[in-house]
């Protein structure tokens, strides 16, 4: 630990105004015990950045998603709380799924994909600082590797999305140290996310790179500033934020779109597709059903199928058939 960040973990509360105009949070002890845990604790997601220098993380959203994104060789997956609130719900992504619906969703995604490490979004923790604890349990158990905490005020919504507001800069910080505390030893990276930047034109950056560097000493592993407008606003999250940082890849927001390469040269080390998988395969549905409906069959259309073979193949079909096998030959020679 630093200096400057010792004699800010031993600071004693006040009411003096931080720089951004706000009370100092009262996380002295927290912050002292958080920065023992990140010290000795090394994650997946962390030996990961360090081998690759920036990591490319596609978005899933159930076990066969999460399946197919390991079979493409991506060495790590993210589950969105959007494309999961779409797929389960059929519903947007403003505020309606909750905690455990999200912690069940992950733990048949991790099963279905168990060699590598999937990062959760767990939106704003399912309330306050005791809620978030339960609910990192919950995705630790569920077999997850990481998680996204948000400072959006309940009921959220999707961070690109117009009508967002913030809890106090402090609160969330609390939550993030809550939340550390709970991981412990654990191999579970956690992504504190702002999404101060919507709340104003003139000032949102500055709150959120403010906050992004509050949250990091409170305990996260990288932070993540939503909705940056254009590559000004990404270059300066990449100077004045301290530690990993994460951007966000989303077709048709409001973030310009880069390579991961471009994104590292601007600071950046985690780099989210959250709904390109989601889109893809709305894509396809919509249309498939429309020459289904029209025609009546896809027999002119099945080059934009995957095989039974190929399908049988992905899901892994046959490694159940020698299972099958195995265990009827053992019954027999037990029964003989």
């Amino acid at each position: 630990m630093s200096a400057t960040a010792l004699a800010i973990a031993m600071r004693p509360p006040s009411s003096a105004a931080s720089p951004t105009g706000r009370a100092h949070c009262p996380l002295g002890s927290l912050r002292r015990r958080t920065a023992v845990v990140k010290a000795v604790g090394r994650t997946r997601i962390h030996r990961l950045i360090e081998e690759e220098g920036v990591v490319l993380m596609p978005g899933c959203y159930d076990a066969l998603s999460a399946a197919i994104v390991q079979k493409s060789g991506f060495s790590v997956g993210f589950i969105s709380g959007y494309a999961v609130s779409a797929s389960l719900l059929g519903k947007p992504d403003f505020g309606l799924l909750t905690a455990p619906e999200m912690a069940e969703t992950a733990r048949f995604v991790c099963a279905a994909a168990p060699l590598i490490p999937i990062i959760v979004d767990a939106d704003t923790g399912g309330g306050n600082a005791l809620n978030v604890q339960r609910t990192v349990k919950d995705l630790i158990a569920a077999g997850a590797a990481g998680c996204f905490l948000e400072d959006q005020a309940w009921p959220k919504r999707c961070g690109h999305m117009r009508g967002k507001q913030v809890i106090s800069a402090e609160e969330h910080a609390a939550k993030i140290a809550s939340a550390r505390d709970v991981i412990g030893d654990s191999d579970f990276f956690l992504v504190a996310r702002t999404d101060a930047r919507a709340t104003s034109a003139k000032s949102g950056l500055s709150d959120a790179i403010s906050r992004a560097n509050l949250y990091m000493e409170a305990g996260a592993d990288a932070c993540f500033v939503e909705a940056p407008r254009d590559d000004d606003e990404l270059r300066e999250i990449g100077r004045r934020t301290e530690g990993y940082r994460v951007c966000n890849m989303l077709e048709g927001g409001v973030t310009p779109l880069h390579t991961p390469q471009e994104l590292k040269a601007m600071g950046f080390h985690l780099i989210v597709h959250p709904l390109t998988t989601l889109y893809a395969s709305a894509r396809a549905l919509i249309d498939i059903l429309k020459v289904l409906k029209e025609a009546g069959t896809t027999r002119d259309q099945l080059y934009e199928l995957a095989t039974f073979e190929e399908f049988n193949k992905l899901i892994g079909l046959e490694s159940w058939f020698e299972l099958e096998s195995r265990y009827s030959k053992l019954k027999s020679s037990v029964e003989v």
